[in-house]
């Protein structure tokens, strides 16, 4: 038998990475692309090995709800991309962030999350963890004073998402970070919407990194999936709990489809960014468009942050329409090439309109006073070729009456 050998992983780069790490050729018949392993149990040589790998002393695989050798593949994958110890996947992003404030939060401790958040992480505070006896403050984030003034003495853990959704405001991560670890509080960012490629919040003393990986890290539309990326002691044992009782198991073939999404993450990326920044600028040079929220642009408030914490700029653009909730509408509905849908990080450029859509159930002064007026577009720019997009939303635009 040949000698494996020995590579040092670590330093390739993000490209040879996103294909390579993870992704070695199946041991037992030499198939390049690793097989789908579809099991929901193990067997062993004998009762000696089972015990083995039941009490931790030597690595096995125990049962579906567990592990499975293409969670693990992708796990691999995951974690160098973000330059963490370890991964942990999930059914969900949800079940992630889930998992994540189970593994760190009792009864009776704090929570502090960024005001302009994911709608299923405010209500996963706000109406299941509210009921179980841990507090919880939204606060902008982005305003460390605020943030400071929010912290209290059973305050364990502090939720960031940067850049939000959709007002696309940023968190500094570093600074958070470094409040946290002066009163010992857990610091987890979701990266959704920069991914590891733009922003890596572990290098920028975050705890832990969640992510939705239906959104880029998958790409392509066609599945859900979360991860949770952090060191080896937190994914092994803090996890563990929530992992093994509740059960927000990832299948095996959707592992292999985010595995395989992400080996062209960089490259899909890139051209996200490509398209979101000349929308962007064209956007703010229309008469139709009141303002133009995009961290790209020399206009962004908090553009040099963006610059400092961020290698790009990511896919996502929102912005202001002039003639309010009807020309937030009609403008939607005139578009011809971009879908009009939620969610976000396909390959396909996808629209949505807030007040009418993800939004809607929120009272209206509550939505404007976190900053989702009633003609706010989110644009989630696809890889298609950038003139057939603005063409696209040039005529969507002209056709609005202001």
């Amino acid at each position: 038998m040949t000698e494996e050998k020995q590579i040092d992983k670590s330093k390739w780069g993000f490209y040879t990475k996103s294909v390579h790490v993870g992704s070695e050729p199946c041991p037992a018949t030499g198939a390049l692309v690793a097989p789908i392993y579809q099991t929901s149990t193990y067997t062993y040589e004998n009762t000696t090995e089972a015990g083995q790998i039941f009490s931790g002393e030597k690595f096995g695989y125990l049962y579906g709800r567990d592990h499975s050798p293409t969670e693990y593949q992708l796990e691999e994958k995951i974690a160098a991309l973000e330059g963490g110890e370890a991964c942990k996947t999930f059914a969900s992003g949800m079940a992630a962030i889930s998992a994540v404030a189970l593994a760190i939060l009792n009864q009776g401790d704090h929570v502090i999350c960024s005001d302009v958040v994911y709608g299923g992480t405010y209500g996963l505070f706000e109406k299941i963890f509210n009921k179980y006896g841990v507090e919880h403050t939204f606060v902008d984030t982005s305003d460390l004073e605020k943030l400071e003034a929010a912290i209290k003495n059973n305050t364990k853990m502090i939720h960031i998402e940067t850049p939000a959704n959709p007002t696309l405001r940023l968190t500094d991560i570093k600074k958070v970070s470094e409040i946290c670890k002066s009163k010992g509080i857990k610091l987890v960012v979701d990266n959704t919407f920069m991914t590891p490629y733009f922003q890596r919040p572990l290098d920028l003393g975050a705890d832990i990194v969640v992510h939705s990986c239906t959104k880029y890290m998958g790409g392509h539309g066609d599945l859900i999936a979360g991860a949770v990326i952090a060191d080896e002691d937190f994914i092994k044992n803090g996890l563990h709990e929530p992992v093994t009782k509740i059960g927000g198991l990832i299948s095996p073939f959707t592992c292999f489809l985010v595995k395989r999404g992400l080996q062209t993450l960089g490259l899909r990326m890139n051209q996200h960014n490509k398209n979101a920044l000349e929308i962007a600028k064209f956007l703010e040079s229309h008469p139709a468009v009141e303002k133009t929220i995009y961290p790209g642009l020399k206009s962004h408030p908090q553009h040099e942050l963006a610059k400092q914490q961020m290698t790009g700029f990511g896919g996502l653009i929102s912005c202001e329409l002039k003639g309010g909730l009807k020309n937030g509408q009609a403008f939607c509905d005139n578009l011809e090439l971009i879908s009009l849908a939620v969610s976000l990080g396909d390959v396909g450029t996808l629209v949505q309109h807030p007040a009418s859509m993800t939004h809607k159930s929120l009272p209206r002064e509550e939505r404007i006073s976190s900053g989702i007026t009633d003609s706010l577009i989110r644009i989630s720019c696809g890889v298609e070729d950038t003139k057939d997009l603005i063409d696209d939303i040039k005529q969507a635009l002209d056709k609005l009456e202001i």
